[in-house]
């Protein structure tokens, strides 16, 4: 008789969704983002929650401002891996540019100059790494990962 078949738990998960590139499609961004973590037994308010909702956030207001091409939405894919302890974080959009971080030395000697330019700078301070990727069809995606609590 066979030894019967079992199966590992699932440990990833993925969210996408498209939204329309304006300030109310950014927030609605942020709050599906920390929703879906909610739902994924992410708990609201929580450390990690707290650092995609930033991630998100900053990501999404990027892909509005600096990445907005008219007619044309930005995507959220959210990925989250219990078993690599981390929460993926990609906000693709139209626009061929490149995000750089503000460099900090010169953001000191501003300070208070610029309205904005320090997003990546938190980007960068709360996820454990972040880059930019080509993507099929024009613009690129951003992506950030988070560090997810492993269950015990």
């Amino acid at each position: 008789m066979p030894a019967p078949h079992t199966q590992e738990a699932l440990t990833v998960r993925v969210f996408v969704q498209r939204f329309s590139a304006t300030r109310r499609g950014a927030r609605l961004a942020r709050r599906l983002a920390v929703h879906r973590l909610d739902v994924w037994d992410v708990p609201y308010g929580s450390p990690a929650s707290e650092a995609v909702a930033l991630v998100v956030a900053e990501l999404a207001a990027n892909a509005v401002l600096h990445g907005r091409v008219p007619g044309r939405d930005f995507e959220l894919r959210l990925r989250c891996d219990r078993a690599a302890g981390a929460v993926r974080v990609e906000v693709s959009d139209t626009h061929p540019g490149r995000p750089e971080p503000a460099d900090p030395d010169q953001e000191a000697e501003q300070a208070g100059e610029a309205e904005g330019g320090r997003g990546l700078l938190l980007v960068e301070a709360v996820a454990v790494r972040w880059g930019v990727q080509e993507r099929t069809g024009p613009g690129k995606t951003v992506w950030a990962e988070c560090v997810l609590p492993t269950s015990s």
